[in-house]
């Protein structure tokens, strides 16, 4: 009775008051930020730029987003090539995001880019759409090429991005004629002919750059220095691997080509110096993990060790997600949940691609000779009229 009676007097404990925390979201801040690059520029008869960059928290989520959308594409479209709903050639760009992404935040759609076949993501970085893109490597209709160029002929004119070119090297005196147009109109841009380093021996990349530097022509040679010229390691195919001397007497810079703002860095000051003094050669130091194509498993010339050893110590997503986290700009929660958004965005495209339909046999005849002169096709005796075109 008496222990009742004590438990009577004594108050009942109080659960502890219950605290709302509100969820913060990824930032979205415009602050500027100062980060230093992964490593020193290396140049050659040019003063390097600073190391330190300037960008803001909203930049970097962009950076991790973009780079993140890039490489589920080039992995959706592994499998549709082993499905067989891609044909022909692919070259796939994972790995060398940060090339893309950094150069797009360098510049403007004002500004030309015209490079060689890997080029999805390019595409990507200059506005395009997920669905065009899968489109036009599946052979659609609603493709940015109309379904005609495939993987390997990407093209968006109203962002002066003009391919995607299939023949190693013809790029660059094409870019050249760009920065030629750009010069000869007074305008303040310039043109990044992007090539890899199979093509950085071309004879007519050396005619259209001595060219370019008698005329002061506002053209960035961008060398995307992935190490293999298809199977073959650069040490193998050049006697000089340094390309960003390659120009001899034209500036050069060696860049981080695995750091976004390294690449942003080094493009922004490259296109400053080419509008004011003429061409200027970038190397961008980068890896690809996939083969040269879907043909090459990438592994007869380099051991798995070497790439994932890559993907360890140098991937540009990883790199960027370690600044989100460590400066407390994003949770990895929050990351995680981009990435199955970026997924889900990948999957919805794919599906929408497949819709569309495949190219009107008319469309064989478009885009090849000029309207207004009565062309006309024949069959083999010439006796059949099979087409005439307007």
């Amino acid at each position: 009775m008496a222990a009742a009676a004590l438990l009577r007097r004594i108050p009942a404990a109080r659960a502890p008051p219950t605290v709302f925390v509100a969820a913060r979201s990824i930032s979205d801040s415009t602050a500027a930020l100062t980060i230093e690059t992964s490593v020193p520029f290396t140049s050659h008869l040019v003063d390097p730029p600073s190391r330190d960059v300037t960008t803001t928290p909203a930049e970097l989520v962009t950076f991790f987003r973009d780079m993140s959308l890039m490489r589920r594409m080039e992995i959706a479209a592994d499998s549709l090539y082993k499905a067989k709903l891609i044909r022909g050639f692919c070259h796939l760009y994972d790995g060398q995001e940060a090339v893309a992404v950094g150069m797009e935040a360098a510049i403007t759609r004002s500004d030309s880019i015209i490079t060689a076949y890997r080029d999805h993501c390019i595409y990507l970085a200059r506005g395009g759409d997920l669905v065009s893109a899968f489109s036009e490597l599946m052979g659609r209709e609603a493709g940015c090429s109309r379904g005609k160029g495939g993987s390997m002929h990407f093209y968006k004119k109203d962002a002066n991005f003009y391919g995607g070119h299939g023949i190693v090297g013809a790029q660059v005196p094409l870019g050249c004629g760009l920065a030629f147009a750009q010069k000869y109109k007074k305008e303040d841009t310039a043109t990044f002919a992007l090539y890899g380093d199979g093509a950085a021996n071309q004879g007519q990349l050396f005619e259209a750059l001595n060219i370019s530097a008698l005329w002061k022509l506002p053209a960035i040679l961008v060398c995307e220095n992935n190490h293999y010229g298809m199977g073959t390691a650069e040490w193998r195919a050049a006697k000089s691997p340094a390309y960003y001397k390659r120009g001899d007497y034209v500036p050069g810079l060696k860049v981080d080509g695995m750091d976004v703002l390294a690449v942003k860095q080094a493009c922004k000051f490259a296109k400053d110096h080419a509008v004011a003094n003429g061409p200027i050669v970038l190397e961008m130091d980068t890896y690809r993990y996939h083969g040269h194509s879907m043909s090459d498993p990438g592994s007869t010339y380099r051991t798995r060790d070497e790439i994932s050893g890559v993907r360890q110590e140098r991937d540009p997503i990883e790199r960027v997600r370690k600044l989100l986290l460590t400066r407390d700009l994003a949770t990895a929660a929050e990351l995680k949940d981009m990435e199955k958004e970026i997924r889900k965005q990948v999957d919805d495209a794919i599906a929408k691609a497949k819709e569309s339909s495949m190219p009107d046999t008319s469309e064989l005849f478009t885009n090849v000779y000029k309207k207004g002169f009565g062309v006309e096709s024949f069959g083999p005796d010439r006796k059949e009229l099979r087409a005439s075109l307007p």
